[in-house]
């Protein structure tokens, strides 16, 4: 922070050499502060907690400026008049530098005008998990005292965001702790699982530690924790098994890691581009992709959340409800948002047995797909589509009735129909687009129909 300055010159023995002096005395930063990096660890020298404070701003977003005292942080580039934002890595098995945390950064300047410190505990973190699980605590105090030196400075509690990854979230939880739930906001991104699940709510992140809590679950099955900690859980593709990631052993370590990564990748996503990582309120992933669950009436009352820097994710009510379940599809790889639809096939008439409808968006880009199942003695079935492109960028759908391969359950009965499409969320039916036709589809034969929906 620079107060007001003023301006001295000297004769050095050569041309007039010319300082901004601050008004308190102190010399200015020059114009490219002091770098440092993160520090890496080996196995055998982890497990001690040597944190570092690097700040970086808007001004110069790849320089980490060490800022641990007090007057590191005045004699630094940091503004008090912004909101500050502390991203908290997690476990670092190998003690290295997390090789997403650049691009983080960089993500968070540019979507945000905002001081940006990331909390280096590589030292800390590293060697064996249970060892960076009991520096939970020492970590979690170290981040207060330097965030009581912010507020001394006049930050406000409520401009402090903290994002935690993993064993980050749950640091970030019990500072919050500290100050009472009290900062502006926290997002987990996929909070760790091991040793957290069955934890005490002191122990771990959960709703009462900030105004707004969120958290992003990508690998519940797994690395991640299964349960909601927060205001907004998104789950995404049903919190496990993303997309694009590998599902065998042979892939190493990426098998292990890929699906807990996906919430950091989700997020840098969701700050590098402005299409829609929106989620929906739902009793579970089935009922979801079931086409249960349209809107975000009950419990947001509209307000649809959506992963990034949105206040409170977007929903728009007080006082917000806690632990509420979202889910939403993704792509397999960046940006990954995808447009939800509803799509409905309603029969003429009952049928004694279920029945399988393929339905494929057709676009000149890509080609999605989704099953849907119209129960036996039923007349609706309907389901969730996740495509790349908004619903009006697709020129065809395909329906395709899908039959049993068993030879003595095979049915050859053409089955007649009404095929209907509504983007997400489905506020009123004036949205949903009917083909005006009955469709007449028989056993494994694809049928085409254009689809025109204008764009709004």
């Amino acid at each position: 922070m620079h107060p007001g300055f003023w301006e001295a010159c000297f004769w050095l023995w050569g041309p007039l050499l010319c300082l901004s002096i601050g008004s308190s005395g102190n010399v200015p930063p020059t114009t490219q502060p002091k770098c440092t990096d993160f520090q890496s660890a080996n196995l055998l020298r982890g497990t001690n907690l040597k944190v570092q404070f690097l700040l970086f701003t808007p001004s110069h977003p790849s320089c980490g400026q060490l800022v641990e005292e007090g007057s590191d942080i005045q004699n630094s580039e940091f503004n008090a008049t912004l909101g500050t934002k502390i991203l908290i890595h997690g476990f670092r098995a190998l003690g290295t530098k997390p090789s997403w945390i650049d691009k983080f950064i960089r993500a968070l300047l540019q979507a945000a005008d905002a001081n940006v410190v990331a909390v280096d505990w590589v030292y800390g973190s590293t060697g064996v998990y249970f060892s960076a699980v009991d520096n939970v605590v020492k970590l979690s105090l170290e981040i207060s005292r330097f965030l009581s030196k912010l507020l001394e400075l006049g930050v406000s509690e409520s401009s402090v965001h903290i994002i935690g990854v993993s064993l980050g979230a749950h640091v970030a939880g019990m500072v919050g702790q500290f100050y009472k739930g009290q900062l502006g906001r926290i997002t987990g991104l996929d909070p760790a699982g091991p040793e957290y699940t069955r934890a005490s709510l002191e122990e771990r992140l959960d709703a009462g530690d900030a105004l707004f809590v969120e958290a992003i679950h990508t690998d519940t099955d797994n690395l991640g924790i299964r349960i909601p900690v927060g205001h907004v859980d998104y789950f995404v593709n049903g919190g496990q098994d993303q997309p694009g990631c590998p599902a065998f052993f042979h892939a190493g370590y990426n098998y292990l890691i890929c699906d807990h990564m996906r919430a950091v990748h989700l997020y840098i996503s969701a700050l590098e581009n402005t299409c829609p990582l929106m989620a929906f309120p739902c009793a579970s992933y089935k009922a979801f992709l079931a086409g249960d669950c349209l809107d975000c009436f009950n419990p947001f009352l509209l307000s649809c959340p959506r992963i990034g820097l949105l206040e409170q994710g977007g929903v728009k009510i007080e006082p917000l409800p806690k632990e509420v379940k979202v889910y939403l599809l993704t792509t397999s790889s960046a940006p990954y948002c995808v447009h939800h639809s509803l799509v409905e096939f309603y029969l003429k008439e009952k049928r004694k047995r279920d029945t399988s409808i393929e339905v494929t968006f057709l676009s000149d880009n890509a080609t999605s797909s989704v099953r849907i199942t119209i129960r036996k003695e039923q007349l609706e079935g309907r389901g969730v589509m996740a495509h790349p492109f908004p619903q009006c960028q697709t020129d065809q759908v395909r329906l395709q009735f899908q039959v049993s391969s068993r030879v003595w359950r095979k049915d050859r009965t053409p089955i007649i129909g009404t095929f209907c499409t509504a983007p997400l969320p489905v506020h009123d039916s004036k949205k949903t687009v009917c083909i005006s036709e009955l469709v007449r589809l028989q056993a494994s034969t694809p049928v085409f129909q254009d689809l025109k929906i204008a764009c709004v």
